[in-house]
């Protein structure tokens, strides 16, 4: 039995590698390795190994391909979420396909990412998955907000802050609403925009809108 170290506030990010190619997994662990807050702590080349490798290593946040020979990306995630559900797992892939995100999201997937991210915004969507916040390619949230009214993206309390943000309701009359206080209310606003991928208050209504939340 392997004991995970103790996190200590402010220590890196331990990240797993999942990716059947050789040189794209060694490629993504070396830039990763070089990023500020990352610690490379594995590597696997298919998901059994991946499954495997955690139970080892017990990293914060998994990167993880979709397609691979044997198990591949989204039964080792499900795997993964039921073993270690305190990992954070990020689909890293070349394939933008509806039925991989929303399998990947139905296995317990954190994010869905494609393979052409600089190193930094690689670096930094580890960095946020690790805190919590999913994280989505552009065409991915795209394709989804085209074939899914209702965004599984968001909680039903986000759900929820996205509808009174639609409706022109202020962050104090949200928090009235609600129950919550501004600063919670603030929060969850910060959270909806970075997991639908929209930029301001404006956009997030107008998503609302054309996902039939309104």
């Amino acid at each position: 039995m392997v004991n995970r170290p103790v996190a200590q506030e402010g220590a890196n990010v331990r990240v797993l590698v999942v990716d059947d190619q050789d040189l794209v997994r060694e490629g993504i662990a070396a830039l990763l390795g070089i990023q500020p807050g990352i610690e490379v702590v594995g590597s696997a080349r298919d998901g059994a190994e991946a499954v495997d490798v955690a139970g080892q290593c017990h990293p914060d946040v998994v990167l993880m391909d979709v397609r691979m020979p044997g198990m591949d990306g989204v039964a080792a995630t499900a795997l993964l979420r039921r073993q270690l559900p305190g990992c954070r797992i990020v689909m890293l892939t070349t394939f933008n396909d509806d039925e991989y995100v929303g399998r990947a999201l139905k296995a317990g997937a954190v994010g869905y990412l494609l393979k052409n991210l600089p190193a930094a915004e690689l670096a930094q969507a580890v960095r946020l998955a690790h805190a919590g916040v999913a994280q989505f390619d552009q065409t991915v949230i795209a394709a989804l907000a085209a074939g899914a009214p209702a965004p599984d993206l968001l909680t039903p309390r986000e759900t929820e802050v996205l509808r009174l943000i639609s409706a022109g309701a202020t962050n104090r009359e949200i928090a009235a609403r609600l129950y919550l206080s501004e600063g919670t209310v603030k929060n969850h606003i910060s959270r909806v925009l970075s997991r639908l991928g929209l930029r301001d208050r404006t956009q997030a209504a107008l998503y609302a809108r054309d996902n039939g939340l309104i």
